[in-house]
Order: C-alpha cells, then sequence, then structure tokens
C-alpha cells in the first residue's frame, strides 16, 4: 500500500463524462451515465473493497449516501482499480461491499481506468463534488480522520461543502487533500500524474 494523496484537480472543472455498469446489484447492472444526474449536484467518489482507509471511512460514506440522495444530491461510487492484480476489488467483491457497507448509490466498475484518469484520480477514498452545472467546488477528505489517528469520523468537510452546494452558497475553497491508498493501475498504464513514492507518515 502506498499512502497517496489527491491530485486536487482544479475547482471549477467540468465533470468529466462517464459511462460505466453498475454492480451494486449484481453483474448485469444497468449503466449509469453522469448525465443521469443533470441538474443536480454530483458527488463521484472514487473507492475499492480492499482498502483500509476505505474501509475506516465507508460508515460514513453511506450515511453520507442517504442523507444527501434525500435532499436531491446524485452520488455514484466508482472503483478502478485493476482486478488483475487486486481480484477483491472486481465486480462480484462489489455487489457484496456494497451489501455490506449500506451503500444506496450506484457503485460502478472503471474496468479500463479512463474515468480514473478523467479525474485525475489517485487515491482511495477521493472525492468530487460538482454543482448542478456539474462544475466542480470541492474535491479533498472527507474530514480528519484517518486508521489509527484517533479522530472522529463525522464526514464535517464533505458534509459542510454539500450544505453549501444545497444552499447556493460558496464553498470554502481552503480544502485538504484525501488520503488513502494509491489507485492500482495496471502495469504499464499509470497515468503521467501517478506517483509511486506517494506521501510520508
Amino acid at each position: 500500500m502506498v499512502r497517496t494523496a489527491s491530485t486536487m484537480l482544479p475547482l471549477g472543472t467540468q465533470a468529466p463524462s462517464f459511462a460505466l455498469p453498475d454492480r451494486q446489484n449484481g453483474a448485469n447492472g444497468k449503466m449509469v451515465h453522469n448525465s443521469d444526474y443533470d441538474g443536480k449536484p454530483l458527488l463521484v467518489i472514487f473507492l475499492c473493497n480492499h482498502c483500509p482507509y476505505v474501509k475506516h471511512v465507508a460508515s460514513e460514506i453511506a450515511k453520507i449516501g442517504v442523507d444527501y440522495q434525500a435532499k436531491g444530491v446524485g452520488i455514484v461510487g466508482i472503483s478502478s482499480n485493476d482486478v488483475t492484480s487486486h481480484p477483491d476489488d472486481g465486480p462480484i467483491r462489489m455487489t457484496a461491499e456494497a451489501a455490506t457497507q449500506g451503500y444506496t448509490f450506484p457503485y460502478l466498475f472503471d474496468e479500463k481506468q479512463d474515468v480514473a484518469r478523467a479525474y485525475r484520480a489517485a487515491c482511495t477514498p477521493d472525492f468530487f463534488l460538482f454543482d448542478s452545472k456539474h462544475y466542480l467546488v470541492y474535491r479533498g477528505q472527507l474530514d480528519d480522520s484517518r486508521p489509527k489517528n484517533g479522530l472522529p469520523l463525522n464526514g464535517k468537510d464533505l458534509r459542510a461543502a454539500l450544505d453549501a452546494v444545497l444552499a447556493g452558497s460558496p464553498v470554502a475553497e481552503a480544502q485538504k487533500p484525501s488520503i488513502g491508498c494509491n489507485i492500482k493501475w495496471a502495469t504499464g498504464q499509470e497515468p503521467e500524474y501517478f506517483d509511486p513514492v506517494g506521501i510520508t507518515g
């Protein structure tokens, strides 16, 4: 595991398009498109099944799904890890993981890793919040909690950004990067922004 930080995609970036299969309910899930969420805020979360950073925050991600889908926010989780090297992150396990964690949003499989590259996703978890016109207003951490650091898991940073978007207020531009496991790129397919060294600590 390489401890990796978000690339911090520039604020104001238009949401890259995607069309990916939903594995929340099995191998024959429908295709989900970013355009399915036109006219509403969109939260894109890069996840996986095995990462201890994701496991640490999964319960709060599930709560955010319930809380903010009810308020009209579109939410999708995306797994982009290479399943050749990490088979536990494949579609069958994704279905089980969604049920175990209580994810109420689509859990999409980015088999070719093209969507992760388009978003410059670097770690799991990695959060991207777009306004109702799908311009990026927040990218960064869920909150300050990390495995074993003893800080409360409450989603305060992401919840504050979501609340601001729903209220029509500006989202604070002082944003801390998310930190987690590096996305597991297929051999020889690492994007130019991939930092194999990650960060210390």
